[in-house]
């Protein structure tokens, strides 16, 4: 019977929605996170008559036919890039993008990474670096006498250092977007990389056309909302239920015809 594995795979498919449902969950206080959704597709046709095919000597044609489709598959799990609330933390160092754009972080093996979580501080080297301790790219170093950092919407950092009386600019901070966000791909700790999908990064500064505003003193929280992720769930298990319903009542079918003298 078809039913068995049409419903197993439409099992392992919601299996997968809750995965995904539970790890936007885990992640609803994390600085930056975008939440995700499964995606799916229905698997191919058996055709047992085919659409549109000759029914009579007369040129008559089969209007509908018949197809037995063969269950469910993943179609891909995407990013909602939508704008996460903005939480105000007060730290000089935090800083949180209002619009498009992602800060670009130097990472170890000299490779860019790209974050919306904005929890920045300074090393022992006075330069800005995430909680990993990967430096903001272009990398910004802060005068040890520094008695005041102001970070303006376009990401100009200045500082005030003792005996001037004006700012001095010491960075530019720049920002990059993509051509398409969800493409980007997730390797943990808040980072995503680039990927031929979501093509190559355009940068510039905060604030230009088509580029976010920078907030200091403040961070993006995760754009997941609780309320609806438990609704999706619901759901998610209701049709989890029901395909092991259809297993079991598949199960019973097969054993009445067994049972058959």
């Amino acid at each position: 019977m078809l039913s068995l594995d049409i419903a197993a795979t439409g099992m392992l498919a919601q299996q997968m929605n809750v995965d995904t449902i539970s790890n936007n969950i885990a992640n609803m206080t994390t600085t930056g996170f975008k939440r995700q959704r499964a995606q799916f597709q229905d698997l191919m046709y058996q055709n047992k008559t085919r659409p549109g095919i000759t029914s009579s000597s007369v040129g008559t044609v089969l209007p509908s036919g018949i197809q037995v489709g063969l269950g469910v598959k993943p179609g891909s799990i995407y990013r909602i890039n939508e704008q996460g609330p903005m939480s105000i933390t007060g730290n000089t160092y935090d800083m949180a993008i209002a619009g498009r754009g992602y800060f670009q972080i130097s990472m170890p093996d000299g490779s860019i990474g790209y974050s919306r979580d904005g929890s920045f501080s300074l090393n022992g080297d006075g330069e800005i670096v995430n909680l990993d301790g990967y430096p903001l790219e272009p990398g910004i170093t802060v005068p040890a006498d520094a008695t005041q950092v102001d970070i303006s919407e376009d990401g100009m950092v200045q500082v005030k250092v003792p005996g001037t009386i004006a700012t001095q600019q010491i960075g530019q901070i720049q920002i990059a977007v993509f051509q398409n966000d969800a493409g980007l791909e997730a390797v943990g700790g808040n980072i995503l990389l680039e990927t031929d999908a979501s093509g190559t990064p355009t940068v510039g500064n905060p604030t230009d056309v088509g580029f976010g505003a920078i907030q200091q003193g403040a961070r993006e929280a995760s754009n997941v909302n609780v309320v609806d992720e438990i609704t999706t769930l619901i759901t998610a298990q209701r049709a989890y239920e029901m395909n092991s319903k259809v297993i079991q009542t598949s199960d019973d079918m097969l054993g009445t015809l067994t049972q058959l003298r």
